[in-house]
This record gives C-alpha cells, sequence and structure tokens, in this order.
C-alpha cells in the first residue's frame, strides 16, 4: 500500500518540474541611477515584472528599497 506521505512527495517532484525557471526569462541587466548611486536591475518579461529585483545596490540602500527599484522599473516598462 501506498502512503499519504510518498504520494505528497511524489506529486511535489512531479509539480517542481513544470514550475518556470527564471531564468529563461531574464533580459540583459539595466543600470538605473538613483539619488544614493546606481542600482543594477534583473528585469525579466513585461508580463513577470513581480520577479523583477536588484542585482547589485549601493551599500546605503537597502535591498528592499533596490528591489522596489526595479520592480517600479519594470513597471514602468510593461506601461510603455
Amino acid at each position: 500500500m501506498v502512503k499519504p506521505a510518498m504520494l505528497c512527495a511524489a506529486a511535489a517532484i512531479a509539480l517542481a518540474g513544470c514550475a518556470p525557471d527564471p531564468r529563461s526569462f531574464e533580459t540583459t541587466p539595466v543600470k538605473l541611477e538613483t539619488s544614493k548611486g546606481i542600482v543594477t536591475c534583473q528585469l525579466y518579461t513585461k508580463e513577470r515584472v513581480l520577479w523583477d529585483r536588484a542585482i547589485d545596490r549601493p551599500e546605503n540602500m537597502t535591498v528592499r528599497e533596490a528591489d522596489d527599484i526595479c520592480r517600479a522599473e519594470g513597471v514602468r516598462r510593461q506601461r510603455s
């Protein structure tokens, strides 16, 4: 008899193979000038702006702040 835990593990493995790989949606990184310095953003397709993130930021800027700047740039590009 197959145990429920084994079924759950098999289902999780099967579903993991269906998840999109973000690397296949990456665009060329973009450098944005901000008042605190340059933020380098990894943007994805116009449909995937929630994945947009900072891959480099000034030391005086938080990760969240840099990521927010990158997501805002993704939204700006999506609307244009």
